[in-house]
């Protein structure tokens, strides 16, 4: 399962959020300091279990009948199935070979219908809470920029993060507990 990198452009813009709380006028950290907002980011989309910005993902789902929860949430799109033959090339799955949904909470779902040669397949989607970084709400790109500003004050010492970012979090924290219902 993969998917694609936080993009330039948002760690670009998490950057000048942070120079801009930590009164940063010069240029000479701003590669450490967009180290440290990839990190920020990654660590808040690993803590909400949701990507910020919306970007693709693949899912590599075995082959069955049943519903199967796509990995990211909220989904934004299903683009496509790929069969992923034991042997051989992958092939593009025609529309009628799977199913594809989204329910109400943003989740993805997939059921294969027809599997031909593929003993498993790989779903192209795209997921996440917005499409810009200056979209995603404020309390999750406040608790970004504050985690940054930590990291960078607080480069030699073991000190855990303030606790007000997860605060800021924990309202868009998405978590799972037992078996979601299925479409």
């Amino acid at each position: 399962m993969g998917g694609s990198a936080v993009s330039a452009d948002v760690i670009a813009a998490a950057v000048a959020a942070a120079k801009i709380y930590l009164r940063q006028d010069e240029q000479g950290e701003d590669a450490l300091i967009a180290t440290l907002a990839a990190g920020a980011i990654a660590v808040g989309e690993a803590y909400c279990a949701t990507p910020f910005v919306t970007r693709g993902f693949e899912d590599v789902l075995g082959i069955g009948t049943d519903w199967q929860r796509l990995r990211h949430a909220p989904v934004a799109g299903i683009e496509g199935v790929t069969g992923l033959p034991a042997g051989g090339a992958p092939f593009v799955m025609a529309a009628d070979d799977y199913r594809g949904v989204i329910d109400g909470d943003g989740i993805g779902w997939v059921r294969v219908n027809i599997s031909g040669a593929a003993a498993a397949v790989a779903v192209s989607y795209s997921a996440g809470l917005a499409a810009e970084w200056d979209a995603v709400p404020v309390p999750i790109t406040q608790g970004v920029t504050m985690l940054i500003a930590h990291l960078f004050g607080d480069r030699s010492s073991d000190s855990a993060p303030p606790a007000a970012v997860a605060a800021l979090w924990r309202p868009f924290r998405r978590m799972t507990l037992g078996q979601a219902a299925r479409p």
